[in-house]
């Protein structure tokens, strides 16, 4: 019985290996992700039989446990521009807020050194503001100085490659491609530690993706590290020098971009 106990025990995973002839800028050591979605009963009924049975307490929220990364570890050093890729669901949105600080470990842990910045799609820009203003807002949420940002103004205009004049109409008048191409330029306006990107590039035209991967290149040359989710394979293969393949909340593989690319495309293909 005892030797059945101790084959039951789970096998601890391999320690994190860095190598320390290179900067490590972020450790992720054995991570698990698990959070909880609250959806309402299953039972339809009317809107009085349903606030009566609230009253009654007897009408609970159901929670469904989700377990979105599962004993992940790897290290990214300084001048790392690290692709993350996998299907829809695997776990790379998950990892990026994970190495943020926006969601807490379960078990495992992050560490940075320095102050990781996450660029989403979602990222906050007001609606009802010109381009101008959340321009302004923009780089004084991510620490610039406003001398900074009058400094660097033009440049982010021209690099967001905006139409003339709609740097002063509405954000709400921008095309999908307008606001990812603004968030990104002011995001990478300063100079990041570690630099988040979900998806920000996804919508970019040709030119636009050219001027991105220069602007990482020289982000990994000033700064830390860049991480890039994107579902382009493309576009991770030309701008990344490393790749994490997640499937499921697990780290599949990790290494160059042309041989991860080549053996997820076999796997989804299959």
């Amino acid at each position: 019985m005892a030797e059945i106990q101790e084959q039951a025990r789970p096998v601890a995973p391999p320690p994190v290996v860095i190598d320390y002839t290179r900067q490590p800028i972020v450790v992720v050591d054995d991570l698990h992700i698990v959070y909880k979605v609250y959806g309402a009963a299953r039972e339809k009924s009317s809107g009085a039989t349903a606030l009566a049975r609230v009253l009654r307490r007897k009408d609970r929220p159901q929670t469904t446990t989700v377990h979105a990364v599962k004993g992940v570890s790897f290290v990214a050093y300084k001048g790392d521009a690290i692709g993350v890729i996998g299907t829809n669901g695997s776990g790379k949105s998950t990892l990026l807020k994970a190495i943020a600080g926006l969601l807490p470990p379960h078990t495992g842990g992050v560490y940075t050194d320095g102050q990781p910045s996450l660029l989403g799609v979602g990222a906050a820009l007001m609606k009802d503001l010109t381009g101008e203003r959340n321009i302004v807002l923009g780089c004084l949420a991510v620490g610039m100085t406003p001398e900074e940002v009058k400094a660097k103004y033009q440049s982010i205009v021209q690099f967001a490659g905006l139409r003339k004049g709609f740097i002063k109409y509405p954000m709400r008048t921008y095309s999908s491609g307008m606001g990812a191409r603004l968030r990104f330029a002011i995001a990478s306006a300063r100079t990041h530690d570690v630099l988040l990107i979900d998806e920000a590039l996804a919508t970019g035209d040709a030119k636009f993706r050219k001027r991105s991967k220069a602007k990482i290149e020289q982000l990994r040359k000033d700064a830390g590290a860049v991480f890039l989710v994107a579902h382009q394979l493309d576009v991770v293969e030309e701008t990344c020098n490393r790749v994490l393949w997640l499937d499921d909340g697990r780290l599949v593989m990790d290494g160059e971009p042309k041989e991860v690319i080549a053996a997820y495309n076999e796997a989804i293909n299959k």
